[in-house]
């Protein structure tokens, strides 16, 4: 038995379930199913929670009321702001772009390393005070100028039904909807998140299954798995490996991510590697050096990928995008600041007319405006 249609109310008058704070109507789940003793399980991600009436998920943010689950979160964030596209990071989308980024709470992996963590664990709803529909999310980034509006902060995955509705009003306003995800996700809502969404980037965590479960929490197959059906799905897809020193970041490893990514993906699907900063339960280890990350673009290079990227340090190229074929500099960027652009208006090399893979605008980037980053906006409901 399929849930109702998202959107549809709940099956059942009930009390909302502890720590949901908003008096607005609750948003029935999209992906769940009742199970022959009574309890209903969820179906968004592989973790599939069952749930008796007033349980929530692991992600905190689904829970069971009366004879449904409901997205606890649905029209709620932790709050807004106008971003560079560099930031998510995406190299080949729409550059010197901004980009509206919101997220809400919870999350269905348990990173030691989480760099939000305070959203991504937050059972505190009070906190998340800022209301939101969709359509006033995709106006409040056309009045700022936006590209569109990104889904990152938590993963969008637990607020799947509020990204899709979000997507869907962006691209009736003639924007761009960008999912930043970890990619741990089911097939059937994975096809509806990712097919509503122009372009993705999904963290591959590492490359073993021991490290996705010991510090994830999660398992690698089934991102790989997501990574294929994006890639199927014609979404355009950018990687992103947080190198962490003495976990994830042995030559081994990284060749054999790379390796897998050529010969599943294709060599043009961008790759970002990025350093590490200790961060929640994972403070006693270092920063992640330079060097790794240059020893990594090397081992990647060699195993094939066309554009490799380098994130969270400063070094000689790593922010900039060459041509796959002549190797001419194409995009260079100061941090996140596109500093020289230099892509035909049809998405070519001008040296060597190879094209470049990827979403760009034929006026080419917009002029800098001079401010920083971030701004914060306020987004009527």
């Amino acid at each position: 038995m399929r849930a109702p249609a998202a959107g549809a109310p709940p099956a059942a008058a009930a009390e909302r379930p502890a720590g949901a704070q908003s008096a607005e109507p609750l948003h029935t789940a999209r992906w769940w199913r009742a199970m022959p003793d009574g309890r209903l399980r969820c179906e968004l991600c592989p973790r599939r929670c069952t749930l008796r009436d007033g349980q929530r998920g692991f992600c905190f943010v689904r829970a069971r009321v009366g004879d449904a689950i409901v997205l606890t979160t649905y029209g709620r964030s932790s709050g807004f702001v106008l971003d560079p596209i560099e930031k998510k990071p995406l190299a080949h989308v729409l550059p010197g772009s901004t980009i509206l980024s919101f997220g809400t709470a919870g999350c269905n992996l348990a990173c030691k390393y989480c760099q939000n963590w305070e959203i991504s664990t937050s059972r505190q709803f009070e906190t998340l005070a800022a209301p939101a529909t969709p359509r006033a999310l995709a106006r409040a980034a056309a009045d700022a100028g936006a590209a569109g509006v990104a889904f990152t902060y938590n993963d969008p995955i637990v607020f799947a039904e509020y990204a899709i509705d979000t997507a869907v009003a962006c691209h009736e306003a003639g924007l761009l909807a960008v999912a930043v995800s970890a990619g741990w996700i089911s097939p059937e809502p994975c096809k509806e998140l990712f097919g509503a969404v122009d372009a993705a980037n999904i963290d591959l965590k590492g490359f073993t299954d021991d490290f996705y479960r010991r510090v994830t929490g999660g398992r690698l197959n089934d991102v790989l798995d997501t990574l294929v059906r994006v890639r199927e799905l014609g979404t355009w897809l950018e990687i992103t490996t947080l190198l962490i020193p003495g976990r994830n970041d042995s030559d081994d490893e990284i060749a054999a991510e790379c390796a897998w990514i050529v010969s599943e993906l294709g060599a043009e699907v961008p790759v970002h590697f990025s350093a590490f900063h200790p961060a929640h339960r994972m403070l006693d280890i270092p920063r992640t050096p330079a060097s790794t990350l240059e020893r990594a673009r090397a081992i990647a290079r060699d195993a094939g990928i066309a554009h490799v990227y380098l994130g969270n340090v400063r070094t000689r190229d790593g922010a900039a995008t060459r041509c796959a074929g002549c190797g001419d500099l194409l995009v260079d960027r100061a941090g996140y600041r596109v500093a020289d652009y230099r892509i035909t208006p049809d998405g070519a090399c001008p040296h060597c007319a190879r094209p470049v893979p990827g979403i760009w605008d034929p006026a080419g980037p917009p002029p800098p405006t001079g401010q920083w980053w971030p701004q914060r906006l306020a987004v009527g409901a």
